[in-house]
């Protein structure tokens, strides 16, 4: 995901956004579930890491994380965390094939056109060993658009996003959804999808 303003947003907003994330991952019991379905030790890549508050409660958990950010900012402070190897780059850019036990895109492909979501999908899931877990997080709806601080997002019903899984070669195999605030402080529906591979 490339898109110069939803990039620039995350870039100025960087210590308001990890302050909220702080708080978020240390309430979020899906990252509870992700590590858990992980092997001891396992390699896992968390796609759209932002300040990397997942991606430490994952190295905390004795995991090998691999990070990857849009943000050049939100990379630079993952790649700050012990136990955290972080870089600058895009949806587009991963490349591995069977590198991963465990990939976690917690609410960072919704900003991916949804011409460009299948392919995202495909990539990861080359990415992701057989028997990997896979979880995404993504905002419910309809349509594209922009959030009132410019960010672009993409929405999708829990039907579609199933569907995509699929067609990409991944089981859903269980789903939380709920309702909640985000940086903008505007309200939508979300899901996260637990996938095996």
């Amino acid at each position: 995901m490339s898109d110069r303003e939803t990039l620039g947003v995350y870039d100025a907003q960087a210590d308001d956004y990890e302050k909220m994330m702080t708080e978020e991952a240390a309430r979020d019991a899906r990252i509870v579930e992700f590590i858990a379905a992980c092997p001891a030790g396992a390699q896992v890549l968390d796609v759209g890491c932002g300040p990397g508050n997942y991606a430490r409660l994952m190295a905390d958990a004795g995991l090998k994380v691999t990070a990857i950010d849009g943000s050049a900012e939100m990379a630079r402070r993952a790649d700050l965390l012990p136990g955290v190897s972080a870089r600058h780059g895009y949806f587009e850019d991963i490349d591995a094939e069977n590198a991963y036990d465990g990939i976690w895109a917690s609410f960072s492909l919704l900003h991916a056109p949804r011409a460009d979501f299948p392919g995202h999908l495909a990539r990861l899931r080359r990415a992701l060993r057989p028997g990997g877990v896979f979880f995404i997080g993504m905002k419910t709806g309809t349509g594209e658009g922009r959030d009132d601080l410019g960010r672009f997002y993409t929405y999708y019903t829990l039907e579609e996003l199933e569907d995509h899984l699929r067609t990409a070669g991944l089981t859903p195999a269980e789903n939380w959804t709920g309702y909640g605030k985000g940086l903008s402080g505007q309200y939508s529906g979300w899901a996260v999808i637990r996938a095996d591979g």
